[in-house]
């Protein structure tokens, strides 16, 4: 039976979700999903659906709340978007069956820039805070940078200013702690709750212990790893109607966390991964190749026509169209499309198009007839060394590649240049060694260890610089090495082979997100005969999965030539 949605609100959120859903009003294909997912559930016997507390936030936001900001919405009343009023009604509607317990626990609003993001953060808090006075709420606005989340915390602030209501709460806002709090009490005095509100950096080491029911996790695309967002899951895993909120823009950085969550999303919303405890809206255009079209400009901008002006966007997007250096740029903050850093070669959509075609385990690999080619690329004291395996079967290369690094640097550089180090190494795809240089016995550990699954290693290659206790360990277990100069005129044709393969979509790596990262970071060059120079994007960044893997694909295709000659098909 169809559950009645009946509220003050209901008929502005179902005018918004119903012509969506067939094709009368302009959006993505996600938003859409997602309507189609709320009116799903409304027949799903597994929930409840009651608007009160979605209306009490609703209403408390609108009859309180008002814009600090902009000629023209300041001090006005901060009326809420139907798109915006849905998400509420979402997130506050839904209760597992007789029950109050709140279904979702989770939550993504990926939305682009100048949407009213961080307005409507802090209204959401603070309404949310105000909801739960009865049980002690207290709500965490967590962003990369405390700037960012501070952002909101000052628009809370500047509301309860104008409320005229500052001496009934505690406000701290000092290098310490930025805060706001109050208690509530009952005619005869009595406390009979409280709220607080706290703005905070992401930092997992300086979080670690603390519990709210609600976090709301800021810009995601800033955070350097899943350790930040799996502290905040744990912040609220006490308790029962326990939510983190998470809502973002579109990043550069298509090896991150957060590119990474957005995919599990769009999975999810498309059925191929079931998840009932995660509400997702996401704002984007579907082709951005059409970035001149309005049409996707409105599906990406859920505010277009209120503070998303179409003229405005619409003069954006022919700059960007006249003008190739800042198109990506458009692409990513107005179009809500992740992007490569500018000067990155590789587009890291192609190959993760390609390796999505592919499912084969490290177990099935090892057990198909493949030529396996070993690529050493080793630091000269504590940076990142890598070691990757190079196999080609019915014309698909498959590149397995593995990072290594002493902890004390790998800490430090998580710090200082954002690297995920430590996720990598949670996922397998990075060994962390307890020395204070690279231990190069355990980059001869890992060919031994993939040698025992049964991968077939003809050869493996490193440049002979930095290498000779390398080289004699390698040696004593028997492999056969092969000297790689690694000038770029001698690995051009192995890059042009990968780049060839990722296009051709026949190049697979395992889902490897450190791979990923690296290949992020490419940069090349040309020279007069065509030949690729290849380096690292940023003095910070690092490319080194992906030398290995060069090296070691440049030692098939040398072998590749060697039997084409004893055959007598070259001269």
């Amino acid at each position: 039976m169809k559950k009645e949605v009946k509220g003050k609100n209901s008929k502005i959120v179902m005018d918004y979700v119903k012509p969506i859903t067939i094709g009368k009003k302009t959006a993505c294909e996600d938003t859409k999903l997602t309507c189609e997912r709320f009116l799903k559930d409304l027949n799903n016997q597994d929930y409840d659906f009651c608007v009160k507390d979605a209306e009490f936030v609703i209403q408390l936001i609108e009859k309180v709340f008002v814009h600090v900001k902009g000629d023209r919405f300041f001090k006005k009343p901060f009326l809420l978007e139907p798109w915006e009023k849905f998400i509420i009604y979402n997130l506050l509607g839904f209760y597992h069956k007789n029950t109050r317990k709140r279904r979702f626990r989770e939550s993504l609003v990926f939305i682009p820039r100048k949407n009213g993001k961080t307005p409507f953060v802090a209204a959401l808090a603070w309404a949310l805070a105000i909801l739960g006075r009865l049980s002690a709420s207290t709500v965490y606005i967590v962003a990369n940078s405390l700037k960012q989340a501070l952002e909101s915390f000052y628009i809370i602030h500047k509301n309860i200013q104008f409320m005229g209501e500052v001496e009934n709460f505690r406000v701290l806002d000092n290098n310490s702690e930025h805060s706001i709090s109050r208690s509530f009490h009952s005619e005869e005095g009595e406390e009979v709750g409280s709220m607080r509100i706290e703005a905070l950096a992401s930092n997992p080491e300086n979080q670690d212990g603390f519990n709210a029911p609600i976090v709301i996790a800021d810009e995601m695309h800033a955070y350097k790893n899943s350790n930040n967002y799996i502290v905040m899951k744990q912040a609220t895993a006490a308790y029962e109607n326990g939510l983190v909120l998470g809502i973002t823009t579109a990043g550069t950085n298509m090896s991150s966390f957060c590119y990474s969550h957005l995919t599990y999303c769009k999975k999810v919303l498309r059925g191929e991964v079931k998840d009932e405890q995660i509400f997702i809206f996401i704002a984007n255009a579907d082709n951005k190749d059409d970035y001149t079209n309005p049409v996707e400009h409105e599906k990406a901008n859920p505010n277009y026509g209120v503070t998303i002006q179409p003229e405005e966007i619409m003069a954006e997007a022919m700059q960007a169209q006249n003008n190739p250096a800042t198109r990506d740029r458009f692409l990513n903050k107005r179009l809500n499309i992740y992007t490569n850093a500018l000067n990155a070669y590789f587009d890291v959509a192609e190959a993760q198009k390609s390796n999505s075609g592919y499912k084969w385990t490290l177990e099935e690999l090892s057990k198909l007839p493949i030529s396996w080619y070993g690529g050493a690329d080793l630091s000269k004291m504590y940076d990142l060394t890598a070691a990757a395996l190079h196999g080609r079967y019915n014309d698909v290369d498959v590149s397995i590649s593995h990072g290594f690094i002493p902890i004390v640097e790998a800490q430090r550089k998580a710090d200082e240049d954002n690297i995920p180090f430590f996720w990598w190494h949670e996922e397998n795809w990075l060994t962390m060694t307890n020395t204070v240089v690279v231990d190069y016995e355990e980059v001869v550990k890992w060919f031994l260890q993939m040698q025992k699954k049964g991968f077939k290693i003809k050869n493996i290659s490193f440049d002979k610089y930095n290498s000779r206790d390398f080289y004699f360990s390698m040696k004593t277990h028997k492999f056969k090495m092969r000297v790689q100069d690694q000038a770029y005129w001698k690995l051009s044709e192995a890059f042009r082979e990968i780049e060839r393969k990722i296009k051709s979509e026949k190049y697979y790596y395992l889902n490897n997100k450190a791979f990923e990262y690296c290949l992020a970071n490419v940069r090349a060059l040309e020279d007069s005969a065509e030949r690729v120079r290849f380096e690292k994007t940023d003095d910070n960044f690092r490319i080194d999965l992906f030398t290995a893997d060069v090296i070691a694909c440049k030692g098939m295709l040398e072998d590749i030539e060697k039997s084409k000659k004893m055959e007598g098909w070259l001269d």
